[in-house]
């Protein structure tokens, strides 16, 4: 009688609560990490104070690979992807201890490590396939990517270590599975973002690629209202929002902005200034004396910069 009990007991507590109280710690440092870098991006908070340089960080972040183009072209950080994916963990992880589901704990414990080792697994392939596009693609260091990394691979173990998993022969094959398929999925990303890159095509070191948009009148009206008003945009050579930025203006009213460059191996470089600005991200609009990130429709500039003349 005692042991069906308590055979009874293990099937109920199926997994390792410690487990779950670790990765759910692990989610929440995750979900602080990239909703840091998220917010960052946008706008919405200054500075990052980044181990081992704030300009490696800015690198990875502002390449091709950190982020995601939608289906009508405007984009959003990578990071936002890995925010939501941590989340989901974090949520998964405590569900089976909301107050009124003890009936249902059995069969949500089952489920939600089975969601556990599918999200877990299909982020530590996803990170590891990033770690590899920083260090041989971007060759640039950024302690926020490895640190989800490192915890995107983490979950993955304890998921595995302790879901109390009855076959392990399943578990391995859903794994496999899962993981060419993430494979696959991310290494067409990849090439796709690799594609865009390729478009960059430098004249020089420390020198952007050339703009191919022909502007309007209306852009290259707002872009010498922009200069007269002494409104500037900081940027860097390497940075792709930065071109997009100007290729919304086109070539003609974009050498008409006042352009600081921020890279320290930039032409022209004024990096001090930029620092002094307290200038994180890019691009960077300084507009009567506040800044303004990310990068600004024409309808937005003119609305900052009170110009009337947009049509």
């Amino acid at each position: 009688m005692g042991s069906s009990r308590l055979r009874s007991r293990r099937r109920q507590d199926q997994g390792s609560k410690w487990a779950r109280i670790t990765m759910a710690i692990l989610a929440t440092i995750g979900v602080i990490d990239t909703g840091s870098i998220t917010l960052h991006r946008w706008g919405w908070i200054g500075t990052l104070t980044c181990p081992g340089g704030i300009e490696g960080c800015e690198t990875v972040l502002n390449s091709p690979w950190g982020s995601l183009t939608l289906g009508n072209a405007s984009t959003v950080p990578l990071s936002l992807l890995g925010l939501i994916s941590y989340l989901i963990v974090l949520f998964l992880t405590i569900l089976p201890f909301f107050p009124g589901l003890s009936n249902y704990k059995s069969d949500l414990s089952r489920k939600t490590w089975w969601g556990l080792f599918f999200s877990s697994c299909s982020m530590a392939i996803f990170s590891l396939l990033l770690i590899w596009l920083m260090i041989f693609k971007i060759e640039a260091f950024c302690f926020f990517c490895f640190l989800s990394a490192f915890i995107s691979i983490a979950l993955l173990i304890l998921t595995i270590a302790g879901g109390g998993w009855d076959e392990p022969r399943e578990l391995i094959f859903r794994g496999i599975l899962l993981s060419l398929a993430v494979l696959l999925g991310g290494l067409i990303w990849a090439k796709g973002s690799d594609s865009k890159q390729d478009k960059f095509i430098q004249t020089g070191q420390g020198i952007p690629p050339l703009v191919q948009n022909i502007s309007s009148q209306n852009a290259v009206n707002l872009a010498k209202h922009l200069r007269d008003s002494g409104i500037v945009m900081y940027s860097a050579y390497w940075c792709p929002h930065c071109h997009d930025q100007k290729e919304i203006f086109g070539k003609e009213a974009a050498s008409e902005l006042i352009v600081i460059e921020c890279a320290i191996d930039g032409q022209n470089s004024q990096s001090d200034l930029c620092k002094k600005k307290g200038i994180t991200g890019f691009p960077t609009w300084e507009i009567n004396g506040k800044l303004e990130s990310g990068v600004q429709s024409l309808e937005d500039l003119a609305n900052i910069s009170k110009y009337k003349g947009l049509k």
